[in-house]
């Protein structure tokens, strides 16, 4: 490998500090785009970081699976307890934005006082939000979120509409879905079930159940389909960073999505489907600030 650059020598930094940070072992299983997100870059620069990682043993590249951890980073005891300032940033701000503590617009210097946060805390976060497709830059100054508060019209209409999509985008005549893709998704849940659960671990939670719904969105083949699910995971994405049911319910979730992955790798649509309808609809159910919980 040619030597790496110096972006993709901080974005290997940024890699090893998030795994001290999650605290994760030898043969947890990382996901280059979920990666890409909470890092704030695009897929490629971590690509070439995750490659560098390779050459010094701390990751290995399987074809056609993932990414798995070897070696774990060395790091200060007690470090992978710390949440990141950024992550719990995000849990604070969804929580106002849905509890109707935060306007509309908002600017660089309110956020650093409300929340404590350095001026580079805050472009990061807000850059990652604005990645995210929460906010945006207004003319001149300032920034504005784009989707109001979820009111439980909303949230009802939501899950009515994702009954009726979800469980019919895995009966698609053109739907396939990669093994490898399959093991990566079983590693993920399983880490989390296995992983002590805090309250910035929200965010990498809902981008797992997000990533998980929409890659069966892509696999049906169908691009309104996979649109349209990834138009709901934008929509409630802030509303689920607010997550107030605990890891009882994040322990369903991850139960029932892994119950979905064994009919698929057997080939039964059929039962995958009817479980994605009782799951969406069991999950229509609760209420709560944060109006959802998949």
């Amino acid at each position: 490998m040619a030597r790496p650059t110096r972006l993709q020598r901080e974005i290997a930094e940024n890699i090893l500090h998030m795994l001290r940070e999650d605290g994760l072992e030898a043969g947890a299983w990382l996901n280059e785009n979920s990666t890409a997100k909470r890092l704030n870059v695009s897929r490629t620069p971590v690509r070439a970081a995750l490659a560098f990682l390779a050459e010094q043993g701390i990751v290995r590249r399987h074809a056609n699976k993932g990414i798995e951890l070897v070696k774990p980073p060395a790091g200060k005891p007690g470090a992978s307890a710390l949440p990141d300032a950024t992550e719990l940033a995000l849990v604070k701000i969804a929580h106002d934005r849905e509890n109707g503590l935060i306007a509309d617009d908002v600017s660089e210097m309110e956020v650093m006082r409300r929340y404590e946060l350095g001026r580079p805390d805050v472009q990061r976060l807000l850059a990652r939000l604005a990645d995210l497709g929460m906010i945006e830059r207004k003319p001149g100054y300032g920034w504005h979120f784009l989707l109001t508060p979820r009111d439980s019209s909303a949230h009802d209409e939501g899950y009515r509409f994702r009954m009726l999509i979800e469980p019919m985008a895995i009966l698609e005549p053109g739907f396939h879905v990669e093994q490898g893709w399959i093991d990566e998704m079983r590693a993920r849940h399983r880490q989390t079930l296995e992983q002590p659960w805090r309250e910035s671990s929200s965010v990498a939670f809902y981008e797992m159940n997000a990533d998980f719904h929409e890659g069966l969105a892509a696999a049906s083949g169908n691009r309104f389909i996979h649109a349209a699910v990834k138009r709901q995971n934008e929509i409630r994405r802030l509303s689920n960073y607010d997550w107030v049911f605990g890891f009882e319910r994040v322990q369903v979730n991850s139960t029932e999505h892994l119950q979905m992955l064994d009919y698929l790798e057997a080939g039964d649509r059929e039962v995958a489907s009817a479980l994605m309808r009782r799951h969406l609809q069991r999950a229509s159910l609760l209420r709560g600030p944060g109006n959802g919980a998949d």
